[in-house]
């Protein structure tokens, strides 16, 4: 078996995502999460994993925790995923990396060319030492056998355009000192082993002539740090929208006060918090950012947002 990993390197400068042509329809639909939003409509878990649908093209943003939730979910909420080729990992957590395999596996009966790309940041494979002399590193438990079933990782080491006005943001910079990680987990890098602070974090980035649209696994780079990135590859656009996860669910009064400001900043109008953003985050943000009940809502699996329409919270978080 031939395995085949493609590395892309960032060109020069920032690609030229405010001038390329916006979507003119967008979806996301949350699948895996940790609360579920209509009855028989999908089960909960501590993962995120959202389908995204663009102008007629689909991408699908992590894949879960367990094996299996996304697979389930996606069938109970109708939701075909056999067509979707390309999938972003944001980075290397079992929360977010544990669906990969089964989802190749069995998609790919349906489709030979479902779930065959994983695009990924570099720096997710560096290993993470673990107590015992293991590697810790999530994706590298599955990595042999996503790539056995004939999948391929491509590795960017900067923003880059996955479909059209879809980009992967790449490794976001650490310009503000936003600790969104847990600080117990070391890295072995270059120069020996470090702190872990997930440095291959990467979120996904949609252009709409309504503003962008930032999903975000778990935001370990700082939910700022990635947003104004997001605006930054896109020349100073306007936020129109954060969903998924952004890890805010340990965040101090302090913390959120400042993070509301520079969302405000950056002209935010709707958060779909899920996962590991917090309930009560998402709840002061909402107060904080003077949002409605309609534009801030908890993520749920099934929920989703519409360009155009916003969110769609279902029964438990409506």
């Amino acid at each position: 078996m031939i395995r085949l990993t493609l590395s892309v390197a960032l060109t020069i400068g920032f690609p030229a995502l405010a001038l390329a042509q916006p979507a003119k329809t967008v979806k996301v639909t949350v699948l895996s999460t940790m609360l579920a939003g209509n009855p028989n409509g999908g089960i909960g878990e501590w993962g995120f994993a959202a389908l995204l649908e663009v102008d007629g093209r689909r991408l699908l943003v992590d894949t879960g925790a367990r094996p299996e939730t996304v697979m389930k979910n996606a069938a109970e909420l109708q939701v075909d995923l056999s067509d979707v080729t390309d999938v972003v990992l944001t980075h290397n957590h079992l929360d977010h990396t544990g669906g990969l395999v089964t989802l190749r596996q069995e998609l790919s009966k349906k489709n030979p060319r479902a779930l065959s790309r994983a695009h990924v940041a570099k720096g997710i494979f560096s290993p993470r030492p673990a107590a015992d002399g293991s590697d810790d590193n999530g994706l590298s438990r599955s990595r042999a056998a996503f790539e056995a079933l004939g999948g391929v990782f491509v590795e960017h080491a900067g923003p880059v355009e996955i479909l059209p006005a879809v980009w992967l943001t790449g490794p976001v910079p650490r310009v503000h000192p936003e600790r969104n990680w847990s600080g117990v987990g070391q890295v072995k890098t270059a120069d020996g082993v470090a702190e872990d602070t997930i440095p291959e974090d990467a979120s996904v980035v949609i252009a709409t002539q309504e503003g962008l649209i930032v999903v975000s696994g778990c935001g370990h780079a700082g939910m700022i740090n990635t947003v104004e990135y997001a605006r930054k590859i896109a020349g100073g656009a306007q936020v129109l929208a954060a969903i998924g996860g952004f890890h805010l669910f340990a965040a101090s009064d302090a913390t959120l006060e400042w993070t509301a400001g520079r969302l405000r900043a950056a002209g935010l109008r709707h958060l779909l918090g899920a996962h590991c953003t917090g309930i009560d985050a998402v709840y002061r943000l909402r107060s904080l950012l003077a949002l409605s009940r309609e534009s801030a809502v908890v993520g749920a699996v099934g929920s989703t947002f519409t360009l155009g329409k916003g969110i769609d919270p279902l029964l438990l978080a409506r």
